[in-house]
């Protein structure tokens, strides 16, 4: 047993010793926070954070009604979950610090009751924004109005306020392409956001769904495509607010903070480990060579709380210089990336990926891991028809023969498209700036670094995917870490099922060889 690598299992907070020093958590103590994207993978962690550093800390999330469940409901559940636990363990009250709001990012005024709007305005002093689409393919219409006009609505609703500190919002750092650097400034947008919210207002969803490609011209998808013209109507309307655009890279499980390994998404990196340490995965289209922009969801979380106080503190130094012209202030931008500090390539995450898949196989292996990335698209699309395609009808065929009901295809269709998606970014060299994000760190106290870590530059790869993919056993696939000796079982037995399979397709190929030969 590795005792020194179970022990990533404790959290850097729980070693923590004093936060009497700490400016964040001062800065966000007796605050009044509103956070919208509550139900999100980032949305969660910051809502456990806040709860987690501050005892008087205010609140209030908006929830929509999703499904039969109301706003409650929906936040009992979130309550629920495993993040929450620490919680439950040193501050059983912290429910009481929560005020769920019931509405709609996508409607002016979220379709909040006019009480609640006068409670915000009143009230509330910090914002943050995390709402946005879950799947970065959603149709046009919907990533536009979750996307951009929750933003205009924001804004529009944050002038009113009257005490507000600081305003996050987050976005992507692939939100501005066609650049041979990114750098931490505003992109020309490919079409203003009044264009936009006034075109998919015009069309039904069939007739934008045909023009979604003209529109995004070289965006590769709806999420990063509207996140760019949300950011120009930041730029345009926010700069007399205290704002801070906070843009990380792909988002993957948490590395220690509020538990190592979290996650609750199987899109993207995370899918792809995972459908590849099970055996359903096999190719990917991506340039091993190239660097994999990935970082720890609390670390995100981390930089944005860093990111708030710091905008707050500037603001307090303006206002004492009796700076009067806002609209010259410039609105602050951190692109939150890992390969300027801390690259790792694709090959390398792979690796990573593998050796730690096999030291704890999931009993739910259907194959011996057979993943590879190609650099060649044509080879990889012979490997997904190959390996994905015909798979999958072989094993529908013949669970229709057995009168079972089985979607291989569908599973595989689905998994392929993830892919796709993710080979965007797996086959191209990103260059980025993150000037901003290392002067935060550096102005940063000591105290301040323990609890609110996001030091790429100091991250181990190799730790972080011990657990990383513990994590996702455990949280994905609901596999506790107790099946590890069956699952190991079972990889070998796959294993030497497959190494037969593979010496015998060999001898039959040589035996074919010979006999034509003669």
């Amino acid at each position: 047993m590795d005792f020194e690598r179970e022990g990533q299992d404790i959290t850097a907070s729980d070693m923590i010793v004093s936060e009497e020093d700490s400016d964040i958590k001062h800065f966000f103590n007796n605050s009044t926070v509103f956070v919208t994207g509550v139900t999100g993978f980032l949305g969660k962690l910051a809502l456990e954070k806040l709860l987690y550093i501050c005892e008087d800390v205010k609140i209030f999330v908006l929830i929509r009604k999703k499904n039969g469940m109301s706003a409650e409901s929906r936040l009992t559940d979130i309550f629920n979950e495993l993040i929450f636990e620490r919680l439950k363990r040193i501050r059983p009250n912290f429910k009481e610090n929560v005020h769920v709001i019931s509405g709609d990012v996508c409607y002016p005024n979220f379709k909040i009751q006019s009480e609640d709007l006068e409670t915000l305005t009143a009230d509330v002093d910090c914002i943050m924004n995390f709402a946005a689409t879950k799947k970065i393919d959603e149709h046009i219409k919907l990533s536009t109005y979750t996307n951009v006009a929750s933003v205009k609505y924001l804004i529009e609703l944050a002038k009113r306020m009257k005490h507000l500190k600081a305003f996050l919002h987050i976005s992507t750092v692939f939100s501005s392409l066609g650049k041979e650097k990114i750098i931490e400034e505003f992109c020309e947008a490919p079409i203003s956001s009044e264009k936009l919210l006034s075109l998919v207002e015009c069309l039904d969803n069939d007739q934008l769904r045909d023009i979604t490609d003209i529109i995004l011209k070289k965006y590769p998808n709806t999420y990063a495509f509207t996140k760019c013209v949300a950011e120009d109507y930041i730029k345009s309307h926010g700069q007399s607010l205290p704002i801070v655009l906070f843009r990380p890279s792909i988002a993957i499980a948490t590395a220690k903070d509020p538990v190592s390994g979290w996650i609750d998404t199987i899109h993207g990196v995370t899918g792809a480990m995972i459908w590849g340490s099970l055996g359903v995965l096999r190719s990917l289209h991506c340039q091993k060579k190239y660097k994999a922009e990935l970082v720890p969801a609390d670390y995100i979380i981390n930089g944005c709380l860093a990111a708030m106080w710091n905008v707050a503190m500037k603001k307090v130094l303006n206002d004492n210089q009796e700076i009067q012209n806002s609209q010259n202030i410039e609105i602050p931008i951190y692109n939150f990336v890992s390969s300027v500090q801390n690259p790792v390539s694709w090959d390398e995450v792979r690796t990573l990926a593998k050796n730690h898949s096999e030291q704890a196989p999931s009993v739910y292996m259907v194959w011996y891991y057979m993943f590879k990335m190609r650099s060649s698209y044509m080879e990889h699309v012979m490997a997904i028809f190959l390996l994905h395609a015909l798979p999958a009808y072989i094993i529908d065929f013949l669970s229709t023969c057995l009168g079972k009901n089985t979607s291989a295809r569908e599973n595989y269709k689905k998994i392929n498209q993830i892919v796709d998606m993710l080979s965007y970014y797996a086959t191209k060299e990103w260059k980025f700036e993150n000037n901003n994000v290392k002067t935060l760190w550096k102005e940063m106290r000591k105290s301040d670094r323990e609890l609110f870590d996001f030091d790429m530059g100091a991250l181990n790869w190799d730790m972080y995917f011990y657990t990383c993919i513990r994590g996702a056993r455990v949280y994905i696939l609901k596999d506790p870490l107790d099946t590890i000796p069956q699952g190991i079982r079972k990889f070998y037995k796959l294993m030497i099922i497959y190494y037969l399979i593979l010496c015998v397709c060999w001898c039959v190929i040589l035996y074919s060889a010979l006999l034509i030969l003669k």
